[in-house]
């Protein structure tokens, strides 16, 4: 980090240090921000307060209440509500977030999307920082297309920002869930609001859960997985000193000690399929085709496999195991300081400091069969600070925000992983025997064929990151007249990272393999006679050195978002707006089983390029709202995870640039108050996604042009619809039923049509059924998700021998108490 980053950062820590009822009004001050009195929300989409209806941008927002009606406690869970948004899980259990087709499907937790996340407005860069409950929120923000001027950090596909319910001044106030329900799940929630004065105050709420049974069952055997254990807790005091100043600091923290999830073998890679005839093909553990036969048409919500620990645990001679539980041990912390001075009554400044820190271990089993196929121990850490400054103020006609952004981030990823029944790997212990190469100078060291047969089975990836950004940026809205309005914003940003890593041994696992079979494969190929690897040095080869070691890039990039808006006000509840902007995603570098070094190069910057024109109308005396967008976008550079073709492996994986592709839809929203008491709300999304003149390396090693395929995780539709009645039940009581569906059709995880990794359209059927006292002090209801109990996969992956699927979740059913006082 630089001295200019430190003494921005220090400047905003310094500043923020020197801060140091009844249910019906816990549920004012929930949706006072919310909504306005005649029940149009209100946002800050644009870092300021403005009727939703008023903006010339495509947001879907949902108050607190909404969301714990609709049992939204997850990221994930937003697509319920959202269909343009797909959150998918990576093998290595990362979230994948993709709006409106824009996504990145990468597997690391080093990654950040192209979906951006935020809570109170400090970004949450990395997709595994959202891996804690969602809870206790006053609304959700989903705004959809670049957002790079106002915002920055990789939001080409838009973003998701939570605002947390916030401390109310003057009042005591408290609430607290319980909920109850299948795979012996026990839940809690809760809140408090505690007045510390006349002008501070804190508010705490925590959230738990914990399901004891888990949900996936070994078809193997007698054996679980998918238990649930994950908690997180929130503090925030707000103080407003004197008059114009306002000083806000939070502390948010999550643990999670869940299960991870396995995976269902419906298939083989190319060169592994037992009828392709390869040398890898006969290497197939000892039952895996059979296994896979019987069980590819035969999997269903509930069942999934993995290798029993009897397997992975132990030490097999130079080979260690992992042992342990499949869990996750992972945590996270989040600080954040906001501090505001209203300068005059048209000029504000505001400080907003964050720090985010999270830490995984985990364990995983990603074979989809009961065989030691892959099997990984990831751990990582990612620490993240950041620091903004802006004015913002009305000056005239315009509304104007001008201000500076720093951020620096330091990385630690790693993951071993355990292969010793791969059929990859059983083909090179073979080949080395075949070839006899325990007889020729490659074998200085000595080794027996007995080092061979325990050879290759676990090594580790690592790497290690620093990055650093730099930003200015500059937004108005200029009131040309009455009815129409120009929105204008720019932000030049200078993004820095450094990155060293590899694939290298554990102990002496990668020895015999590397130095008898690796080395005597790239004499043959490129006629360099490398110097052999030592215990827990890198394999990773690089051609042009000729020498195997660490891949070490600096990658410094940086580019000019903006944005142009004109909205129309044309009366009668009705807006009309038509946009340009552009955005960029920072360049990645992966995390990858590297044997060649080309594998970890970083992936430059994207651009995207936003066309939009909309309109949103109240209409039948605002009972009904329509919210309706088209748009295209010119993509350029688009970051991929693809094939790489492997002199050995046939097929690794590696980050590559997409030259050009597009997508473009229509996107659309609709309430509408049937009655007083029954409400219909509908958003639906279609959608074309098209790489233009691409041509890379499909499944089987070979060239393939992948002009006019699709995006991953990009189905053309994707739907939702929620009916809700709540109505009054005499003087006291009132009663709420909820239906809620969400749809999407078929897509795929890779822009390759491979069958086994297609993602087939499903549907999914959440209900509940509530009864609360009209003042709001109790509220009881039962409820149940995918009560149809579809059965459907979020993502699918291939593990260089196997093709995967995840299954999503069995159907789950609870009842939930909630007591304010």
């Amino acid at each position: 980090m630089g001295m200019t980053g430190r003494s921005l950062l220090l400047a905003g820590i310094g500043i923020a240090a020197l801060a140091t009822a009844p249910a019906q009004a816990q549920d004012a001050e929930r949706n006072e921000a919310v909504t306005a009195d005649d029940g149009v929300i209100v946002v800050t989409a644009q870092r300021r307060a403005e009727a939703i209806n008023d903006i010339g941008l495509a947001i879907q927002a949902f108050s607190g209440d909404t969301l714990e009606n609709l049992r939204v406690t997850s990221t994930e869970d937003l697509q319920a509500v959202v269909p343009s948004l797909n959150v998918s899980r990576g093998y290595q259990g990362i979230p994948i977030y993709t709006l409106r087709g824009i996504g990145f499907n990468t597997i690391n937790l080093s990654a950040t999307s192209t979906v951006g996340t935020y809570q109170d407005e400090v970004a949450l860069a990395y997709p595994f920082m959202n891996s804690g409950p969602v809870y206790d929120l006053e609304r959700v923000e989903v705004l959809k297309g670049p957002q790079g001027t106002l915002y920055g950090r990789n939001t080409t596909g838009g973003l998701v920002n939570f605002i947390t319910a916030k401390p109310k001044f003057g009042e005591f106030s408290g609430g607290v869930t319980v909920e109850g329900g299948s795979q012996q799940t026990l839940n809690s929630e809760a809140f408090l609001n505690i007045p510390l004065g006349d002008a501070v105050a804190a508010r705490f709420a925590f959230r738990t859960e914990d399901s004891w049974e888990g949900w996936q069952h070994s078809i193997s055997r007698d054996e679980k997985l998918g238990e649930v254990h994950r908690y997180g807790g929130r503090l925030t005091v707000t103080a407003e000193p004197t008059d114009g100043m306002k000083i806000e600091i939070g502390a948010n923290v999550w643990v999670n000690k869940s299960d991870t999830l396995a995976g269902q073998a419906v298939g083989f890679t190319p060169n592994t399929n037992p009828a392709s005839g390869t040398i890898f093909s006969l290497f197939n553990a000892p039952g895996l085709p059979q296994f896979v036969a019987d069980n590819a048409a035969r999997w269903d919500s509930n069942s999934a496999d993995w290798a029993p620990r009897s397997v992975r645990g132990g030490d097999i001679g130079i080979g260690p195991g992992i042992d342990g539980p499949l869990k996750e041990d992972s945590d996270f912390v989040g600080l954040r300081g906001l501090i505001q001075f209203d300068l005059t009554d048209d000029l504000s400044f505001i400080s907003l400091t964050g720090y985010n820190r999270v830490k995984r271990n985990a364990k995983y089993d990603w074979s989809g069969a009961p065989y030691e196929i892959l099997i990984q121990h990831a751990e990582g850490r990612i620490e993240s600070i950041s620091q903004e400054l802006r004015f913002q103020g009305s000056t005239g006609p315009a509304d104007w925000v001008i201000g500076g952004y720093y951020a620096n981030d330091t990385l630690s990823d790693t993951n071993q992983t355990l292969l010793g029944q791969n059929a990859n790997v059983g083909a090179i212990r073979a080949l080395i025997l075949q070839l006899d190469l325990l007889n020729t100078p490659f074998n200085a060291p000595g080794y027996t064929a007995l080092d061979v047969a325990q050879s290759f089975r676990t090594y580790r990836d690592q790497a290690a990151f620093d990055t650093e950004t730099w930003s200015l940026f500059a937004s108005a809205d200029w009131q040309l007249s009455e009815t129409l309005k120009l929105t204008t914003g720019i932000r030049y940003t200078k993004d820095r990272q450094e990155y060293e890593g590899c694939s290298r041994s554990i102990g002496d696992s990668m020895l015999p393999n590397v130095n008898l079979f690796n080395r005597a494969f790239f004499f043959q190929v490129y006629g360099v006679f490398t110097p052999p690897i030592a215990a827990n040095q890198c394999n990773t080869f690089d051609v042009d050195t000729g020498r195997f070691g660490a891949v070490t890039s600096t990658l410094k990039e940086d580019n000019v978002a903006w944005r142009g808006a004109l909205t129309w006000d044309a009366g009668d509840d009705a807006l009309l707006y038509a946009s340009v902007s552009r955005g960029y995603k920072s360049g990645s570098t992966p995390v990858n089983a590297a044997n060649i070094a080309t594998q970890n190069r970083p992936a430059r910057q994207e651009q995207l390029t936003a066309y939009e024109v909309g309109t949103k109308l109240g209409l039948a005396d605002r009972r009904m709202h329509l919210n309706l967008a088209a748009f295209y976008y010119d993509y350029r550079d688009k970051q991929l995870a693809v094939y790489f073709a492997d002199p050995i492996y046939t097929t690794l994986l590696r980050l590559d640039n997409i030259p050009k592709s597009r997508a473009y839809g229509l996107d659309g929203d609709l309430s509408i108050d049937v009655t007083d008491s029954l409400n219909l709300s509908v958003a639906a999304t279609w959608l074309k996604t098209e790489i233009q003149g691409y041509v890379g390396i499909n499944a089987a090693g070979q060239p393939f042009d992948f002009g006019g395929f699709a995006f991953p995780y990009s189905p053309k539709f994707s739907g939702a619809a929620t009916l809700t009645y709540d109505a009054p039940v005499g003087d006291r009581l009132g009663i709420r039923a909820i239906l809620n569906g969400r749809y999407q059709s078929r897509t795929g995880s890779t822009i390759e049509d491979f069958e086994p990794l297609q993602i087939k359209g499903y549907g999914i059927l959440n209900a509940s059924l509530g009864l609360y006292s009209q003042d709001r002090k109790w509220d009881v209801s039962i409820w149940g998700k995918n009560i149809t109990d579809t059965y459907y996969w979020m993502s699918a992956a291939t593990n260089a021998n196997t093709a995967v699927r995840f299954p999503g979740r069995s159907p789950s059913y609870g009842v939930t108490a909630k007591f304010n006082f």
